[in-house]
């Protein structure tokens, strides 16, 4: 078990990780976009853009999209990579509803399909998938080992996993900058749109909780990835993971 696995939205409550995150989801789904893009000022945008990139020389027939929220990541795979089917999965049906609608505006519906979803358990057989993606999901696995290795699971042999999360910047005075950033300033901006802050101060927590660059690819390997790597985006405010089974 990690410091990630124990970080929970609301400390006082009885239920799991899982169960916390998946109620604190369906409660912001309606201003989670919103407050993406404002809160990076669109730079979240380009980061998926830059991720998808890793896909490119390969582009996969089949994606999973882990953690896949209301199809950010999947319509801009869709745009980008062209395959014949997505899958999406997510623990929170509000985020999915929300990303069903902008599938069927954006036309996709034949080709995107979102299920509700637990990347723990994730409901394929063996070497379905030729790569699998999640951006900024991961943090929120109550068991991250289990998570990924189910992500491992799925995918073909061959097959590359790219995945996009948050981490704490090495510079230290744009360290300072951003950890003010994260802890003070993003909640009270939530707040004053009445959404949930409590949520944004579990980011913070979450981010600092989580294993990042060569930590992180010391699970990817223990779990059997292979060819794994990080790449630092925006000086270190986020990082593109890969690996090959």
């Amino acid at each position: 078990m990690y410091e990630h696995d124990s970080i929970v939205p609301s400390k006082e409550s009885r239920e799991s990780k899982k169960e916390q995150v998946a109620v604190m989801f369906n409660r912001i789904a309606g201003k989670y976009d919103f407050f993406n893009r404002f809160l990076s000022a669109g730079i979240d945008i380009r980061w998926r853009k830059k991720a998808l990139k890793q896909l490119k020389a390969n582009p996969p027939a089949h994606l999973l999209d882990v953690a896949t929220g209301t199809a950010d990541m999947a319509i801009m795979a869709k745009r980008m990579l062209n395959p014949g089917k997505i899958t999406g999965i997510d623990i929170s049906e509000k985020m999915l509803e929300i990303g069903r609608d902008k599938i069927k505006k954006a036309g996709y519906q034949n080709v995107i399909n979102l299920l509700l979803g637990d990347s723990e358990t994730i409901n394929y057989p063996p070497e379905t998938f030729d790569a699998v993606t999640a951006a900024f999901g991961v943090r929120n696995f109550e068991h991250l080992e289990i998570g990924l290795s189910e992500m491992h699971r799925v995918m073909k042999t061959g097959g590359k996993m790219v995945i996009l999360e948050f981490c704490k910047p090495k510079i230290k005075g744009w360290r300072k900058i951003y950890n003010i950033y994260m802890a003070k300033v993003a909640p009270k901006i939530v707040a004053a749109f009445s959404a949930n802050k409590d949520a944004y101060e579990y980011l913070d927590k979450s981010v600092n909780a989580f294993p990042e660059r060569d930590d992180f690819l010391a699970i990817m390997k223990k779990i059997g990835f292979k060819n794994t790597s990080y790449k630092p985006l925006s000086l270190g405010i986020c990082c593109i993971y890969c690996g090959i089974k």
